[in-house]
């Protein structure tokens, strides 16, 4: 299933590559004449979308929010929403807006802090977004890699994980098959996200990676909806 993406800066809809936020530029798109956010998500909604990823990046880089418009969003479409949030008062703040909230390793400072989180709130409603940039671990606050992540992921066993290759947004350089395969064993239910392709969705499919996050291919219509 396709999850469409939309990143918000500015109160706009937007879009770059590999997360070079300073240059992303307004979000042209197949589904609507405007970058606004709000309008893209009710098209979305009648090209037959369930659900929404959306990235508040304002938020993520601590510099504002578009809360307003992630609160409309949800009563079209249930939001994944990642704002940035890393503990239990900001998951809390998210949920007010959003059905889902995700916790990302970029922005995470506190690994006992996920623990709360897992331990406090319904899982159900937690996504763990583990981020990468050139094949590593992306986190601002913490020493990450592959070997110490398993080892709580093992005990907290998130329901869901999204694993998003920051270096490859934008790119349509198709997946990262080496991250997939590394988070394979992990007993979640995977969503990807970065680089995809048309090409590459019968390759997700074989691997078990049934969800997917798609902007670039989604909007420029190399990708038709499938939601």
């Amino acid at each position: 299933m396709i999850i469409p993406v939309l990143d918000v800066k500015g109160g706009m809809a937007v879009s770059g590559k590999s997360a070079d936020r300073e240059s992303y530029e307004l979000l042209k798109n197949v589904f609507h004449h405007s970058s606004k956010p709000i309008k893209i998500a009710e098209a979305l909604k009648k090209a037959g979308a369930s659900e929404i990823y959306i990235a508040d990046l304002d938020s993520i880089e601590g510099i504002g929010s578009n809360m307003d418009i992630v609160e409309k969003i949800n009563r079209l479409l249930p939001v994944m929403l990642d704002c940035g949030a890393y503990d239990m008062n900001t998951v809390h703040e998210a949920f007010l807006i959003a059905n889902k909230v995700i916790v990302a390793t970029e922005t995470l400072r506190n690994i006992d802090d996920l623990y709360e989180i897992y331990c406090r709130i319904n899982p159900g409603r937690i996504i763990l977004s583990i981020d990468f940039m050139d094949d590593e671990i992306l986190s601002r606050h913490l020493k990450l890699d592959y070997k110490i992540l398993r080892k709580h992921l093992e005990v907290l066993r998130p329901s869901e994980i999204i694993l998003l290759d920051l270096s490859r947004v934008g790119t349509e350089k198709g997946i990262n098959k080496k991250i997939i395969e590394k988070f394979a064993p992990i007993k979640s239910s995977i969503i990807y996200g970065g680089g995809i392709t048309k090409d590459n969705l019968e390759d997700l499919e074989k691997i078990g990676v049934s969800r997917i996050l798609v902007g670039t291919a989604l909007y420029n219509g190399e990708i038709m909806p499938s939601f």
